[in-house]
Order: structure tokens, then sequence, then C-alpha cells
């Protein structure tokens, strides 16, 4: 079994464009109020989920790898660095 990631939609800032669900159609559907929901929130890795993310034009959907919560999509920002 491959990886595994945990895929969400901030549905309060899912604007129902339909770019998810039309970048990866098996991974993303939209309800009857266009919005957002991943058809497993616990999907296996793929470069559709992926791409969907980043296709996302309010970046609505996080992606996180499953074991370890690691950030796929958005990536965490470096942090900033401490004034002197």
């Amino acid at each position: 079994m491959g990886e595994r990631w945990r895929v969400e939609v901030d549905r309060g800032v899912c604007v129902g464009s339909g770019l998810c669900a039309g970048t990866a159609p098996g991974a993303f559907r939209l309800d009857t109020a266009r919005q957002s929901h991943p058809t497993d929130p616990e999907a296996e890795a793929s470069g559709a989920v992926l791409a969907a993310a980043e296709s996302c034009p309010v970046e609505a959907i996080t992606v996180r790898a499953l074991d370890s919560g690691a950030a796929i999509f958005p990536p965490d920002e470096p942090d900033e660095p401490h004034p002197r």
C-alpha cells in the first residue's frame, strides 16, 4: 500500500469553482450548494489530488500526510527570521 493523504476542504473558503472536481473527478465532488467535498478524506496519494489542490483559486483544499500530518499542500511556510 502506498502513501495516504488526509484531504480536507474548508467549505467556509470554497467558492464552488469546480476546478477540483474537473481536475480530479474521482477525488472531489460538488454538493447541491456547489461546495466541494473529498470523495475519500483519507485518499491514496495522487498527482490528480495534488493538482486539484494547487488549482483551487482560493486555496480551500488542504492535503497532509496521513501518517505524520506533514503538509503536502499548501506547504508549511518557513519561519520568519527573527529581528535582531
